[in-house]
């Protein structure tokens, strides 16, 4: 990283969202993922928890007396956004799927370019999945390739989560959008290619999650060509 980059880095504060459910398991871990590779970095955690009856908001109270509670902040709010003091928001999984290490690779790659949002891709060179079996791989490519042939949103990996906003940039398309779930992640980069804002990809390899269990059903592929039709009439 450049002399400019790190002092233009210096100006930024970045709010990282990680909404959680039953993610007792992980939460710990991944806070500490995220402390460790941001170590020059101005940063804030949110956590949005979904009033998960396994404790993880008592491991969030525990974190913020290790970690301090302006570094860790505990909300039941859905819209952790509003909770949010920095002007790049990033959103990422509980689970361990998205490994913080990138989140450096996220932050460079938006210095370099402006880019108003920076979303990690499975699907280039350096990129990759591991723990999926051959379906689930088959359903995540024909999701994009469909959404790429009827969409063209300008991105390889559509209904990836793991991303990097300008905050401005965030709550301007956020209030467009009216999916939920799984289909969310994909109308927030169609709105945003609509809009003209300027994306960017990072390679990643996202890993199935360490602990717990998947929360992906086969409803999430209905509601996922309802939203595709959706944003085909709409946008």
């Amino acid at each position: 990283m450049s002399k400019e980059e790190r002092k233009n880095e210096g100006k930024n504060q970045y709010s990282i969202i990680i909404p959680t459910y039953n993610e007792r398991l992980n939460i710990a871990l991944i806070v500490y993922l995220i402390f460790k590779h941001l170590r020059d970095v101005d940063f804030e955690i949110i956590v949005v928890d979904d009033g998960s009856p396994d404790g993880t908001q008592d491991i969030v109270k525990q974190l913020q007396q290790v970690y301090g509670e302006d570094r860790v902040v505990g909300t039941a709010y859905i819209h952790g956004l509003k909770h949010a003091s920095g002007n790049f928001v990033v959103i990422m999984d509980a689970d361990l799927s998205h490994h913080p290490k990138y989140l450096p690779s996220f932050i460079k790659k938006q210095l370099e370019t402006g880019a108003s949002i920076v979303t990690g891709t499975r699907y280039v060179k350096g990129g990759g999945v591991h723990g999926w079996n051959l379906m689930r791989k088959l359903t995540s490519r024909g999701a994009n390739v469909l959404a790429h042939t009827f969409l063209w949103p300008g991105v390889s990996d559509l209904t990836g989560s793991f991303r990097l906003y300008k905050k401005s940039v965030l709550e301007d398309i956020i209030t467009s959008v009216v999916s939920k779930g799984y289909v969310f992640q994909m109308e927030m980069i169609v709105r945003a290619s609509r809009k003209g804002y300027r994306i960017e990809e990072v390679p990643i390899t996202f890993v199935d999650r360490v602990f717990g269990s998947s929360k992906l059903g086969g409803s999430e592929i209905v509601e996922y060509l309802k939203g595709l039709a959706y944003l085909l009439v709409t946008t």
